[in-house]
């Protein structure tokens, strides 16, 4: 056990077993509660699999640290040279990489109650989130995209039939298409009780010469 604690430096293996157990299982449960908890199409078991892996080498990291300020200085100079290229599909996700992170950091400083407190208070929070829809705005908007000729007066005609079929519209952005030969116009729309996406589309179409309209429909935000 000497020769354990001589090559372990300031902490024991207890410590350390204790440390990469706790930051395992709490980790883990912060990835169950994220996948129970996910809506979207953009499930990532990739991501889930990173989030136990941060939190495990967080907890590691502040092991190493403990309370020296020049081997912390060291590891931020080493781990400045990451760069993460993935981009973040959901502002939940963010999230949840920082409560790995918490939750490593307080298990790697031995606050192992705090830790363990804070796991289960945050994800109990994210559970009756997701359960009972807190903050769901009950208002369904649908993206309309449309392409028409470049001339001006078809811009207008999609408004017209905008007007007659949706409570409220807003023009999002226009982009041209096939080298400048069509325009592209979104629309951020309600629709009106009783009319449907099918009739939105067939009324367009009859405006728009023929070309492609597309309607993105679902409550959360669409990514255009």
């Amino acid at each position: 056990m000497d020769l354990f604690q001589d090559l372990t430096g300031t902490f024991s293996v207890l410590d350390i077993a204790l440390t990469l157990t706790l930051s395992f299982v709490l980790s883990a449960l912060i990835g169950w509660v994220y996948k129970k908890t996910h809506r979207n199409i953009s499930y990532s078991q990739s991501y889930v699999q990173t989030l136990v892996i941060i939190g495990m080498v967080v907890a590691v990291i502040m092991l190493v640290v403990g309370s020296n300020i020049a081997r912390a200085f060291a590891l931020v100079g080493a781990l400045s040279v990451i760069r993460f290229r993935n981009a973040i599909k959901e502002t939940r996700d963010v999230g949840f990489i920082f409560l790995v992170m918490a939750i490593g950091m307080a298990v790697g400083t031995r606050f192992y109650i705090l830790a363990a407190a804070a796991t289960v208070v945050i994800l109990l929070v994210t559970y009756l989130m997701q359960r009972f829809d807190w903050f769901k705005l009950d208002i369904q908007r649908q993206v309309v995209k449309v392409q028409v000729p470049p001339d001006s007066h078809y811009q207008q005609d999609v408004a017209d039939v905008l007007v007659s079929r949706t409570h409220e519209f807003e023009l999002v952005s226009v982009e041209t298409a096939r080298g400048g030969a069509l325009t592209e116009l979104f629309y951020s729309v309600r629709l009106k009780p009783g009319v449907t996406t099918a009739e939105l589309i067939d009324a367009l179409g009859e405006v728009n010469t023929g070309q492609k309209v597309t309607v993105l429909t679902g409550y959360d935000q669409t990514d255009m």
